[in-house]
């Protein structure tokens, strides 16, 4: 019966933990759009734009929407080429950052709820040096992406945590 509420713990943080960091990303994307449009000196109960927490798929097809948005296909996007501003009538492209971060995401809860299962915490140390370490160049070049990577982060370790923590104490003794 053991094997069972193990299988069912590695399901439950592996898989029901991405919408679990969606749902995180949201709150900070309605957040941030709020304490945005309180210093753009727009009250932000009043703001339409403030509630919004996902691009609408016609809104992202316009340049001036995805320069807003940063997101393709909820990754985060970045201006390609130099930091200087793109010539008038061209499209600036838009390259992917953070690319594989639901996958990964998911592999990163499956760890670090095993490693609580099977005793050894020091894995999740692993765990998060691994993920650093790849992803350190973006995270140097795009501030955006190292608030985007170190929120993720944090949900998915604390939701696969939890849900190790709940199967160890309550369902398994």
């Amino acid at each position: 019966m053991n094997a069972v509420w193990i299988a069912a713990a590695l399901l439950t943080a592996g898989f029901v933990g991405w919408p679990v960091t969606a749902l995180v990303f949201r709150l900070a994307r309605t957040i941030d759009d709020k304490a945005d449009a309180a210093v753009a000196g727009r009250d932000a109960a009043e703001d339409p734009s403030a509630d919004v927490t996902v691009d609408s798929p016609l809104a992202a097809d316009s340049p001036a929407a995805a320069d807003k948005g940063n997101t393709v296909n909820g990754d985060i996007t970045v201006d390609a080429g130099t930091a200087g501003a793109p010539v008038a009538g061209s499209e600036a492209p838009a390259t992917r950052i953070l690319r594989g971060g639901a996958i990964i995401g998911v592999l990163e809860r499956l760890a670090v709820c095993l490693a609580i299962l099977a005793g050894q915490p020091v894995a999740i140390a692993y765990v998060v040096a691994i993920k650093g370490l790849g992803r350190f160049a973006e995270l140097k070049e795009t501030p955006v992406a190292a608030e985007r990577f170190i929120i993720g982060t944090l949900a998915s370790m604390l939701w696969a945590a939890g849900v190790a923590a709940f199967t160890k104490v309550v369902l398994l003794g």
